[in-house]
Order: structure tokens, then C-alpha cells, then sequence
């Protein structure tokens, strides 16, 4: 049975996972986690990229010095849009920023009168959202930053690290199309806009399929952690497609899956984009997954409302763990107040920020956590019946089974408000799926799996999955009335 590594970082923790690759099963096991804290400085916030590529390597060493294992892959999969620009030395010119600095603060809108929004459209078919790798750039551009002006090269986080692993540069496609500069209908990068926007086109690389071998760990890294030249592959770089790679649908087009997590991502594969006058209203967005597959989907604000509220819980001095927190939910009164989770994009103070938020559309803000806790996955339940709605619209599938991947899965309160909201089915697990996918899409690229459909066929052997049936509930109409009338 072959093992393969994979790294999963993801905007909260970081993990090492072992997966064991057989005819029956796949098997998963955590050899290391790691914090993922941003830190931040007078010239913005960033991530703390040197200390996360310090913990791959104390990941590779356990596995290598102290596990003895001899993998057949090693793969990396991270957050998506956030980049690292190389001087023609291969040195960092700037430690990479956090998707959520302010620097891309109104920088869309210069963009937009630059060259139009429906063009950022047509060539991208992406979401818009402000912290898009495109604002992120241009961002730059507009600062003048000394960064910018000395990259050779450009690369997403999964890419950096497998370059600092390898020696490779190549830009793995499934995180470049998270970009809002790669064009997923002519397969290339969107040179043409980067150009009308006066960016750089020379620091993009050759892009690369998911499962491609890049070549043996360093010679250093190959010593230091006992494993010798080992293959690192690309797998799926974006952690969502790696999610969706682990999705397990048996096929058809009557479904819809939610990686749900610190974000949530609600879509459905497509084998071509879908880039119309239509889906830019409705503001979904065409990446790219394994096999080719187009994940059209959608951003939403995700789990990460509750993480901030623990955070601030915490510091008052309430600890609480997310089990205990959704048990506080299922026993708080129903629809105390109705909040769409997409109005909270900022850091810090995430009770009061939905407090104020409460009060300014007229509602009264629930005092105790367990009421915030409610209003937030009910609000996310909503949300979810929001987007699904409006899937169904421009793509014309009726979608019966929501499959909820990630660790949000076990968020079994959750569920079920999904299931009651939408009407839907609801097939929870694996809470895996990234590590998953990450493993599947490497032992795709080494022979040792057929493909996607064989892939999700040994998932579906090997997760134990949970199915929630939608009951009547009272008060899910009238919310999602009231929630319709909402803004972010």
C-alpha cells in the first residue's frame, strides 16, 4: 500500500497527514498540526510564511526520522489568492500578505474604471470579491511597491512551498484560477487584462495540471528529514478543490457540495465555465478542479464568524470548545435575530460587530453566546438556501443532495439547519475531505488511482457518512423572508 504526505494549511491550523492508499480503503492519520496565526506589523498584516514552511519541514521529519516512512508523494494544499513574489535570486521581495489586509481596500473600484468590470469578467469568470490576487497586485501597483518592481516571479502559497521544497517554480492550476487573472474558457493566463491594468506579465509561470510531479525534495531537505529524494507532486493547491476532489457523489448532476469551514464554498462541477451577463449578476465564480472540472461556486462567509466569537469568548474569559458551542445553539429559542454571515468580513470584536450590525437593520442582538451562536449558523443555513436558489437558476439543475465536506461537516446542529432551510438532503463527511483529496489527487498523478470517479468511489469506502432528512420546521420561510431583504 503506498503512503503519500499531505500538507493542509488552512487559514486557522496547518496539518500533516499520512494517507495509505488501497484497493479498499483509504486511511488517514495526523502526524503533526501547527497554529496558522497571522502577524501583524505597521505596514499591514501578513502571514507568518517563514514559521509555516519551519512546521512542513518538522512535518516531513516525523515522518521520515521518526515514523520511518518512505512516501510515494508529498503534496500541499493552502488557502486560496495569497501569493509570493521571487527576485531574480529566488529571495522574497516581500513576506506575503493576508487576504484580509486593507490594502485592497476600494482598489476594486479603481480596477472597475480602469477597464470595466464586465471585462474583469468576461476574461476571468471570477467572483468578485476585494481580496481577489488581482486587487492584491494591483493593490500594489497603485502603492508603488519596491516589492513588485524587483519580482521575477509570481507564486500562489502551495506554489512557494514547493518551490522552498523542490527548487521548482511552476504555478499549479487550481489555485491559479482563484486568481482573478487566469482565463478558465481559453485555459491561459488573462495577459491581456494584467497588461490594461499596467501589471507585470512576465513574474507568471507555466502552469501545471493537478497531479503533476515536480521533482525530488532538495538535497538538504532530503537529509534533514530522512526521506531521502522523495516526489512532491502538485496536487490540487487551492484546499477547496482538493475538498471537492474528495466529494462523495456518485455521479449525476442532481447535487451540490459546501466545503465548509473558516469559509464556506457552495457550488456544483460543470464541465465547461459558465461566464454570462447572468452569472456576473448573481456573482458566482468558475475555478478549476481535478480532471478539468469546473468548480462554479460561490464565497461564503463561513465558520470563521464562530471562530471570531470564540476568540473574544475567550478573552472575556468564557472558553468554549465548538462542540460545546453548537450544543449552546440547539438549545437557544429559534430566529432571536436574522444575520447574513457575508456582512462580517472583518478581524476582531465579532460579537459586537454583530450586535451593531443587529441593531442598525432594526433587530434586536442576542446577549448571550448561545443566541449569537444560533443566529450565526441559522444565518448561515439561509445563506446556503440563498446561493442554492440561485445555482439552480443559472445553471437550470434541480439540486436535491447537499454534500457538506470539511470540518464544518461535523457541525451536526449545522446540518440539520441546512437540511430544515433548503428543503434538501443533506450527506455529511468526510470532515477530511481536503487532507483526502490532497492524497487521492497525488495518487491519481502517480498511476496508482484511474481518476476522479475511481477516487471518490474509494472515499465513499472509506468515510463513514451521515445523512440528515429535512423536517418541518416552523419559522424557515418567515426567516428566509426576512433574510431576502438583507444586505451584507
Amino acid at each position: 500500500m503506498p503512503d503519500f504526505l499531505a500538507f493542509d494549511l488552512g487559514a486557522e491550523s496547518g496539518r500533516a497527514m499520512l494517507g495509505r492508499v488501497s484497493p479498499d480503503a483509504l486511511v488517514l492519520e495526523e502526524l503533526h498540526r501547527f497554529a496558522n496565526e497571522p502577524v501583524r506589523l505597521p505596514t499591514g498584516l501578513y502571514w507568518d510564511t517563514l514559521r509555516l514552511f519551519h512546521e512542513i519541514v518538522r512535518g516531513l521529519e516525523i515522518a521520515g526520522r521518526e515514523r520511518r516512512v518512505k512516501p510515494a508523494g508529498i503534496g500541499i494544499d493552502t488557502w486560496g489568492v495569497d501569493f509570493g513574489l521571487l527576485g531574480r535570486d529566488g529571495a522574497l521581495t516581500d513576506n506575503p500578505r493576508h487576504y484580509r489586509d486593507a490594502r485592497t481596500s476600494q482598489v476594486p473600484e479603481r480596477a472597475y474604471a480602469a477597464v470595466g468590470r464586465e471585462r474583469i469578467f468576461a476574461e476571468t469568470g471570477l467572483q468578485f470579491m476585494n481580496l481577489n490576487s488581482l486587487y492584491q497586485l494591483y493593490a500594489a501597483k497603485l502603492a508603488g511597491s519596491p516589492g513588485l518592481e524587483a519580482a521575477a516571479r509570481l507564486l500562489f502559497m502551495p506554489d512557494l512551498f514547493n518551490y522552498w521544497l523542490t527548487g521548482i517554480a511552476k504555478n499549479e492550476l487550481t489555485i491559479a484560477s482563484t486568481s482573478q487573472f487566469y482565463n478558465p474558457a481559453k485555459k491561459r493566463w488573462a495577459t491581456e487584462l494584467l497588461e490594461a491594468l499596467g501589471l507585470p506579465t512576465g513574474i507568471l509561470g507555466e502552469i501545471v495540471q493537478p497531479g503533476t510531479r515536480l521533482g525530488g525534495l532538495l538535497p538538504h531537505l532530503a537529509e534533514a528529514t530522512g526521506l531521502g529524494a522523495a516526489p512532491v507532486y502538485a496536487t490540487c493547491g487551492h484546499d477547496t478543490a482538493a475538498a471537492v476532489a474528495a466529494v462523495p457523489a456518485e455521479g449525476g448532476d442532481n447535487w451540490c457540495y459546501i466545503s465548509s469551514g473558516t469559509w464556506s464554498l457552495m457550488g456544483v462541477e460543470l464541465a465547461e465555465p459558465l461566464i454570462n451577463e447572468c452569472v456576473l449578476a448573481a456573482n458566482f465564480t468558475n475555478e478549476v478542479g481535478a480532471g478539468g472540472r469546473i468548480r462554479f461556486l460561490k464565497n461564503i462567509a463561513g465558520l470563521w464568524l464562530l471562530q471570531e466569537c470564540r476568540r473574544a469568548w475567550a478573552a472575556a474569559g468564557r472558553e468554549y470548545s465548538y462542540a460545546e458551542i453548537a450544543e449552546m445553539a440547539a438549545e437557544a429559542p429559534a430566529f432571536q435575530a436574522v444575520i447574513h454571515p457575508d456582512a462580517f468580513s472583518e478581524p476582531g470584536s465579532m460579537p459586537a460587530q454583530i450586535a451593531e450590525w443587529c441593531h442598525a437593520t432594526g433587530q434586536g442582538a442576542p446577549e448571550q453566546p448561545a443566541g449569537m451562536a444560533r443566529a450565526i449558523l441559522e444565518g448561515l443555513a439561509l445563506r446556503y438556501r440563498q446561493v442554492l436558489e440561485g445555482m439552480e437558476s443559472v445553471t437550470g439543475r434541480r439540486l436535491e443532495v447537499i454534500h457538506i465536506v470539511g470540518g464544518g461537516s461535523k457541525n451536526r446542529v449545522l446540518n440539520q439547519f441546512v437540511a430544515d432551510a433548503t428543503g434538501r438532503k443533506v450527506v455529511a463527511g468526510p470532515a477530511e475531505a481536503t487532507a483526502a483529496g490532497n492524497v487521492l489527487v497525488q495518487a491519481v498523478g502517480a498511476g496508482v488511482l484511474g481518476g476522479i470517479e475511481q477516487a471518490r468511489e474509494l472515499v465513499r469506502r472509506s468515510f463513514e457518512l451521515e445523512t440528515y432528512e429535512p423536517k418541518r420546521v416552523a419559522g424557515w420561510d418567515a426567516a428566509y423572508q426576512a433574510f431576502s431583504g438583507l444586505r451584507p
